[in-house]
């Protein structure tokens, strides 16, 4: 049991950096929109499989294949905040919230009647590459590259929000929606942006998840609920907070699946985001409040 620890602790930690990518769009939506968005997991997952198909039939290269679809994707999000969020975001919390739940089960209803109910992955050399192996452990290339993808994805956006005039704009969007349109920020372009960054991370988070794990039309609402623990524990809106609940949740599962056993990990990783509930319910680096 203890000779599989330091095993279960890197993994674990490399794990987090997968949670972490996962999480990052609907933290940053949240942040910005104060929106808990439901299609989070099929807006994900909606990339995945376009990155699959571009690969297999046009690319044949995972990466080519994801700047393709980051740009379709981008399409979409367009669409959707300016034709479905924009229009009732000032409505209160309520509505929005049954758009991006109407939207989660159109995406997953529209993936199923295109792809059919099979298991898929994205095939990369990565997965059954080791980085570091030692006798206590090794680091899977797939998990040391999620983990890498995740620190340059957190502090690329952490730099944009604070140091750029794009990134202000969209702060003062989020702080003070009257304040800001008096100053002449247009908020509902700025949540239009938003939503872009969102899909982008999305859609990375999508590819790193196809190569990693199976996937299928239904597999959304399962990242979803990763997603969420993420943010609830890191702090909803709290960029750098979501990669340390990645970690968290990560270790959680991992190491207590290995003194309790694999069938408990789900179980463990709920304990924990009960915990953080319990002790500090608007997450460990977050101010906002939860609608």
């Amino acid at each position: 049991m203890f000779a599989t620890l330091p095993q279960a602790i890197v993994t674990g930690v490399m794990l987090g950096g997968l949670y972490a990518i996962i999480g990052i769009g609907m933290s940053l939506i949240f942040g910005i929109m104060k929106l808990t968005n439901i299609a989070h997991g099929d807006i994900m997952i909606l990339g995945t499989f376009l990155t699959m198909f571009i690969s297999q039939n046009l690319t044949g290269n995972p990466v080519l294949a994801l700047l393709i679809t980051i740009v379709i994707m981008m399409g979409f999000a367009v669409a959707v905040q300016k034709f479905l969020i924009n229009n009732v975001i000032t409505k209160g919390a309520e509505p929005a919230l049954l758009v991006t739940f109407g939207l989660s089960i159109i995406i997953s209803n529209a993936l199923f009647q295109v792809f059919g109910a099979n298991t898929r992955s994205i095939p990369s050399t990565l997965v059954t590459t080791n980085l570091i192996r030692t006798e206590h452990f090794s680091v899977s290339m797939m998990y040391a590259a999620s983990f890498i993808v995740a620190v340059v994805t957190i502090v690329t956006l952490t730099l944009v929000m604070n140091k750029t005039p794009f990134g202000r704009a969209i702060r003062a969007a989020s702080s003070d929606t009257l304040m800001s349109e008096l100053l002449g920020v247009n908020t509902k372009r700025m949540y239009i942006y938003a939503m872009c960054l969102t899909v982008v991370t999305a859609s990375i988070a999508g590819m790193l998840v196809g190569m990693t794990f199976p996937f299928y039309p239904t597999t959304g609402p399962q990242y979803l609920i990763i997603a969420f623990g993420v943010v609830v524990i890191g702090g909803m809106g709290s960029l750098v907070g979501t990669l340390i609940g990645g970690v968290i949740l990560g270790l959680a599962q991992l190491v207590g699946a290995t003194f309790l056993g694999a069938t408990y990990q789900q179980l463990i990783g709920f304990i924990v985001l009960l915990v953080v509930l319990a002790i500090r319910p608007q997450g460990l680096l977050s101010k906002a409040v939860r609608k």
